[in-house]
């Protein structure tokens, strides 16, 4: 039976949208009918505007994610790490914090494209991926 992770997947969304007030970066959260991101940072001084689209992974442990549309600025992974599939031998159940990896769309879509696959960006292909943490 798989797992429905559409709460924590809304969640992450409200997480990146929560992080980016507190950081004073006026962002809204589009509800529907946005092919391609979820939220919209703006600048009303400048006229200038972002779009993310946030990407979940809901276990500790995540080898990589699907993406199937690159119309976005940047792409927000959101590892929620909710633990791991099976505990480790010594206890540890992997539960912890979760992190956010920023990334410009277009580093992610090189790294589809040169895989040449469905979608799947794989963890071992993001170079110096904890540079991206919280950028």
């Amino acid at each position: 039976m798989r797992l429905n992770t559409q709460l924590e997947s809304s969640g992450a969304e409200f997480l990146v949208l929560g992080n980016l007030l507190i950081e004073g970066i006026s962002a809204y959260k589009t509800y529907q009918n946005f092919k391609g991101y979820d939220i919209v940072a703006v600048n009303p001084g400048k006229n200038t505007s972002a779009r993310i689209q946030v990407k979940s992974r809901y276990q500790t442990g995540w080898n990589g994610f699907l993406i199937k549309d690159f119309t976005s600025d940047f792409v927000v992974l959101v590892a929620l790490n909710r633990g791991y599939t099976k505990p480790k031998k010594n206890g540890d159940a992997g539960i912890k914090a979760p992190d956010c990896y920023v990334f410009p769309t277009e580093y992610v879509k090189s790294i589809e494209a040169a895989k040449g696959g469905w979608g799947k960006i794989p963890k071992t292909k993001m170079i110096d991926l904890e540079s991206y943490v919280n950028k």
